[in-house]
C-alpha cells in the first residue's frame, strides 16, 4: 500500500472528512515520526511496532566492482521492530 492508497482508504471509511484533510492528517503523522527519529527518539505504535534509529560505526568496506578497499563513514539508519500483535497476525495467530 502506498501513501495515496492509505489516504483514499481512510477517506472512503470516513465520508464526513474531506480528502484534503485526510491527506494533511496522514502527512502530519509521517512528519512527526520523521522528526522524532531525526531527534534520535523512538516511536512506538502499540500493536504495530517501534521505529528507532541505529548507529552504524565507521568501517573499511570493499568496492565489489574493483575489489578496492574504501572507507565507509559512520551513519545512522532507521530500524523497525514489529509489535507482538502484528507478528501474531502475520503468523496466523489472531
Amino acid at each position: 500500500m502506498i501513501r495515496s492508497e492509505l489516504v483514499q482508504k481512510i477517506a472512503d471509511e470516513n465520508p464526513h472528512l474531506y480528502q484534503r484533510d485526510v491527506e494533511r492528517i496522514v502527512a502530519t503523522i509521517f512528519d512527526e515520526i520523521i522528526e522524532a527519529m531525526a531527534r534520535g527518539d523512538r516511536v512506538e505504535l502499540r500493536g504495530f511496532g517501534a521505529f528507532s534509529v541505529k548507529q552504524r560505526d565507521a568501517r573499511i568496506g570493499r568496492n565489489p566492482r574493483t575489489g578496492e578497499s574504501v572507507s565507509v563513514e559512520e551513519k545512522h539508519v532507521p530500524f523497525f521492530k514489529t509489535g507482538k500483535l502484528l507478528r501474531d497476525r502475520l503468523n496466523g495467530k489472531s
